[in-house]
């Protein structure tokens, strides 16, 4: 089914399709089985979301009263659930909760242990040490491998704002499709741009397709301002890191020089693990993994749906800003307790600058 047609299925029917939707998608504890979301899925796909980071750029605003960075996963951005529940959330929209994993860190241990407490323990892969976004990637992929080696995975960031949902649900589901169909290529999403942005990256593809997937040209990492505008004007989109493909190709990414890792990876646990992680070297996925692999890439687009990251103060600031333009308030009933909340912080921080903090309980008119 075309993007197109899958949002239709939505809007004419109220809600996800195949969905019925209940009180909360994700309530605390083991009620997880009775309540949220029940989705037919129409791919057999797994789901891996990434929150094993540090949010070095974030921390800024994301020091509790204690002085301690919280990693920007574990914060909602108004109140509402965090950052990782509303990426598990969207998640579950392609793959169903026991295919549903994420990666975290052992450090971070403290923040994730009560969120992650309705997942299946299998389905949280603990990283000892952080070794870059490769290896964070590598170690769940060997772990889904080894329980599903047909497996097709889409793998989404902890750190991304949606504003309209039902439009990722249909793309997320659309490259799961797209990756079963073709076992061999990696299927990116690359969101449409809604302005030239020098803090993100930028695929270009060599057709504007929008059912279909196109082939990749290039990536451009935060790109110049005139740069930016130009990619634009071609075509480009927005990286997202969001990706589906079948296990197989992913691990296929991976070549000859991180046989010995892989190796050392399967079946290792507790101190085992830590020894394979000791002497790791700090890996990028996306600079050294996938440039280079062009030929193996497709990328479909996403049409506008409010997307961003929110990997920097400005990038949060700016998200906030939107909400308020749109008079979009934040979720009342938090799905768990969180342990900061973005637009309180940056309210905080900037008490004296021209913001309204009408999405936080702090008001800087005071």
């Amino acid at each position: 089914m075309s993007i197109g047609g899958f949002l239709q299925r939505i809007r004419t029917s109220g809600g996800f399709g195949g969905v019925r939707q209940r009180a909360s998608i994700f309530p605390f504890g083991s009620a997880l089985a009775t309540q949220g979301f029940e989705v037919k899925h129409s791919v057999n796909a797994w789901a891996l979301v990434l929150a094993g980071g540090e949010g070095i750029r974030l921390q800024r605003i994301t020091r509790n009263i204690h002085g301690i960075a919280v990693p920007k996963q574990f914060c909602s951005l108004q109140g509402g659930p965090s950052l990782l529940q509303e990426a598990l959330q969207r998640a579950s929209t392609v793959a169903p909760m026991q295919r549903v994993c994420t990666v975290v860190a052992e450090q971070h241990r403290q923040w994730w242990t009560a969120m992650l407490a309705y997942l299946p323990q299998a389905n949280i892969i603990v990283q000892p040490q952080n070794r870059g976004t490769a290896h964070g990637i590598l170690l769940p992929l060997i772990r889904i491998g080894d329980r599903d080696p047909n497996a097709t995975v889409v793998i989404l960031p902890a750190d991304h704002y949606v504003r309209d949902e039902d439009i990722m649900t249909a793309c997320l589901r659309r490259a799961a499709e797209l990756a079963n169909a073709d076992r061999d290529s990696i299927h990116l999403l690359g969101i449409e741009p809604d302005e030239p942005d020098t803090e993100l990256g930028y695929i270009l593809p060599a057709s504007r397709a929008r059912d279909d997937a196109a082939n990749v040209v290039r990536f451009f990492e935060k790109p110049t301002a005139d740069r930016a505008r130009a990619l634009v004007e071609q075509g480009a989109m927005w990286n997202s890191f969001i990706m589906a493909a079948s296990v197989q190709a992913l691990l296929g990414l991976f070549d000859a020089s991180f046989a010995t890792t892989k190796a050392a990876m399967r079946g290792s646990e507790g101190a085992a693990i830590d020894n394979v992680y000791r002497d790791l070297p700090s890996v990028d996925f996306s600079r050294d993994i996938l440039q280079g692999n062009e030929s193996l890439l497709k990328v479909l687009r996403v049409p506008h749906c409010g997307w961003t990251d929110l990997g920097t103060v400005k990038r949060v600031e700016l998200t906030l800003r939107h909400l308020q333009d749109e008079d979009i308030g934040p979720t009342r009933r938090p799905y768990f307790p969180t342990h900061l909340n973005l637009a309180d912080q940056y309210a905080r921080l900037n008490r004296n600058r021209d913001f309204t903090a009408r999405f936080s309980r702090v008001d800087l008119r005071a």
